[in-house]
């Protein structure tokens, strides 16, 4: 099959309906761009773009040709139908996001699941991602490992976040901006202490890309001594040591052991939140299973 421009799009496997194809973009290093990405870029009908003035500058660099419209979070629910039209009459699509691979914490959602919905072929170009990236650049577990975003900009919805995630295996990561990446680290210090331990990752595949380890007073220490550390993209992994989740409940059942002599289930496990700052659902469940034992 062959777009307006004679040239051969990729493979569909319905020739009377186009595709849309997920296009990883750099992230920094522009060395990382694949040849299937740039020759996806070059083939297609459309490419939609988070950011067509950023896409385009990418585009010029590697003199690619294309017809350019925006699908970002404001408009990606209205623009799934336009592109349903677009592949009906045949006509191919990219979405690419402003870096990384489209989708991972970044607009398209909506989008692809309204297509896969519809019965339309959704193509993955894989490349260059910043979590997957760090992730294994980072020294620390990759067997398992839970990607949580973008944290809340405000702390105490960030506290709420870090204090969920006591009971979470593998390692943890997400995203912060050089705006907030300080205070996001106090806020690990505040719920974890000196029992987390993190490595974060700087402008991946840029100039400055550095890794910093360590706990996260170690790391506000960094941050205090060179503020350029503070600069740039984050992509933060922490790391919690078994030996402190285990005492947290072991001192959580021995709370609850004695309270649930005197009082309900219901009573004993507000108060042993009160006491541990555990979660009150999670010990009523422990004081439950602890019952039934």
């Amino acid at each position: 099959m062959t777009n307006k421009r004679g040239n051969m799009v990729p493979h569909s496997s319905d020739d009377a309906r186009g595709s849309l194809y997920i296009v990883a973009t750099p992230i920094g290093n522009l060395d990382d761009f694949s040849k299937r990405a740039e020759q996806t870029l070059r083939n297609v009908d459309y490419i939609a773009a988070e950011d067509t003035r950023h896409t385009r500058r990418l585009l010029n660099h590697f003199a690619i040709e294309a017809k350019l419209f925006s699908i970002h979070d404001h408009n990606e629910k209205d623009k799934a139908n336009y592109v349903a039209s677009l592949l009906e009459e045949g006509k191919s699509v990219a979405l690419v996001s402003d870096a990384g691979t489209p989708l991972i914490s970044d607009p398209g959602y909506h989008v692809v699941h309204a297509l896969r919905e519809q019965g339309h072929k959704v193509v993955p170009i894989p490349g260059a991602c910043a979590l997957i990236s760090a992730l294994c650049a980072s020294g620390l577990p990759t067997d398992q490992f839970f990607f949580a975003g973008f944290v809340p900009a405000k702390s105490k919805g960030r506290c709420d976040l870090f204090e969920s995630w006591k009971k979470q295996t593998g390692t943890v990561v997400f995203y912060e901006s050089t705006h907030r990446v300080y205070d996001s680290i106090a806020d690990v210090q505040k719920v974890y202490g000196e029992d987390a331990q993190l490595v974060l990752a700087r402008e991946v595949t840029k100039t400055f890309e550095t890794f910093l380890s360590g706990t996260a007073s170690e790391i506000l220490a960094k941050f205090d001594a060179d503020a350029n550390q503070m600069r740039g993209e984050f992509v933060v992994m922490l790391s919690f040591t078994q030996e402190s989740g285990n005492e947290a409940e072991l001192e959580a059942k021995r709370i609850l052991t004695i309270l649930l002599e005197d009082l309900p289930v219901k009573q004993a496990a507000a108060m042993a939140a009160k006491l541990t700052g555990e979660k009150k659902n999670y010990l009523y469940k422990m004081a439950l299973e602890m019952q039934a034992e």
